[in-house]
């Protein structure tokens, strides 16, 4: 985690989040871990909690909880203890708070935003690398970010007993699609990091394994990747003409779901929208199939579908790994960790440097905001983190890389318009 121990060294002194109470919402791993001893080094309180009931690494947890930081953020937990862990995050007692959120996935803003009506907030949004900011009214009414199982409940069962104080910064993290600092290496082995039985159920096959891949976009172009090395022969479906071209570039066929739902044995769906895999799809694949997740949480694969059909079994094989068998084929479809995302419920998580670019990334974006919350700079439109702040990330990391730069010579800055110490792309330039 190169990035934030480099944080801490550099920010460290000036405490740059003193007074600032921030709770976060994010998967509870190490690198979590991490990123909230940076956080609290610099000078703020922290309260946490998931944002997964599959996504906690335990020991991670408890190490946060005897240093005394507040986590709330059990593996395996249910639904109704994930919400009460939410409400615990953000309760901060009758002084208020928070101040700043770090929410992965939209569930501490959707029960925060249901019983404060009238504050106003900072958002950001991680999207293909660049951290936006919005700052916006805040609703009335929850998010309903999930279309699901999870989204029924919360619009049911959030109570309305936690206050917040008003004119608080939200800071939001959606999507962490940070491959365009990494090599492709470590991309490759991103989002695809399912537990060593499922990649190794491939690889014991003496006949290649058809394997399905929906979307070829950031998440799913990694997966692919390390599938096909996996021995898996590989079929993305997309919707995007430059992503199916890019996959056609790499070998890959690129056909339709419903061209290949009876014959592939592997579904991975990365599409970061919802209802890709349905209910009448799974019924199509055959016996033993095996279908995850690793887009967006679990909207993609149609699990209510799946646990509401008439007559369907559930049969535990091992922690977050299930076979559902339907009554009238007697065939069954194995689900990884019950359709959410199976890099943290069926295994660790992302790469460590992949995680200290992002979490760095959101140290110096939350930095800036906390520092700016009095200015008025943040008025109510979509920011974009600025790309010296983008540089400045990028260059904490190296010096454990063992990079040295080059200097850029001021007849040289001159000649191409670019500051001698940056930014040294436009804003609307992409890598």
């Amino acid at each position: 985690m190169a990035g934030l121990m480099a944080c801490r060294t550099e920010f460290g002194p000036s405490q740059p989040f003193k007074g600032a109470k921030i709770t976060g919402s994010l998967h509870m791993t190490i690198q979590t871990a991490v990123l909230i001893e940076t956080l609290t080094a610099l000078g703020a309180e922290v309260r946490w909690c998931s944002c997964n009931i599959f996504s906690t690494q335990d020991h991670a947890a408890a190490a946060i909880a005897r240093d005394s930081r507040a986590v709330f953020a059990p593996k395996g937990e249910t639904l109704q203890e994930y919400w009460w862990c939410t409400e615990r995050a953000l309760d901060w007692g009758p002084g208020g708070g928070p101040d700043l959120i770090v929410d992965d996935g939209g569930d501490a803003y959707t029960f925060d935003s249901s019983r404060c009506k009238s504050s106003r907030g900072i958002c950001s949004i991680w999207a293909r690398g660049s951290l936006e900011i919005l700052i916006s009214e805040r609703r009335q009414q929850p998010f309903n970010f999930r279309g699901s199982v999870t989204s029924h409940f919360s619009r049911t069962n959030i109570s309305q007993g936690t206050k917040c104080k008003s004119n608080y910064i939200l800071v939001r993290v959606i999507k962490i699609l940070f491959y365009r600092i990494v090599t492709k290496s470590k991309f490759d082995n991103l989002y695809c990091n399912q537990h060593e039985n499922f990649l190794s159920f491939i690889k014991q096959q003496h006949s290649t394994k058809v394997a399905v891949v929906a979307g070829y976009g950031e998440f799913g172009e990694g997966c692919a990747s390390a599938l096909k090395q996996a021995g898996a022969r590989v079929i993305v479906t997309e919707i995007d003409p430059i992503c199916a071209l890019q996959a056609l570039m790499e070998g890959l066929q690129v056909l339709t779901l419903q061209d290949v739902v009876s014959a592939a044995a592997i579904f991975v769906t990365t599409t970061g929208t919802k209802d890709i895999i349905m209910v009448h799809h799974i019924r199509k694949i055959k016996n033993n199939g095996a279908l995850c997740n690793i887009g967006h949480f679990h909207h993609e694969i149609d699990m209510l579908g799946l646990q509401t059909f008439p007559g369907v079994k559930r049969i535990t094989i091992k922690p977050q790994t299930h076979r559902w068998v339907f009554p009238d084929t007697n065939s069954g479809i194995i689900v990884l960790a019950e359709g959410r995302l199976i890099n943290l419920g069926c295994a660790t998580g992302h790469p460590r440097f992949v995680m200290s670019c992002s979490f760095t990334h959101q140290v110096i974006a939350q930095s800036s905001l906390w520092k700016e919350k009095s200015t008025g700079k943040y008025q109510k439109k979509v920011y974009v983190l600025p790309k010296h702040l983008h540089e400045k990330v990028a260059a904490l990391h190296l010096g454990k890389l063992g990079a040295r730069l080059t200097k850029l010579r001021k007849d040289q800055s001159d000649y191409i318009r670019v500051p001698v110490q940056g930014p040294y792309k436009p804003a609307h330039y992409r890598y």
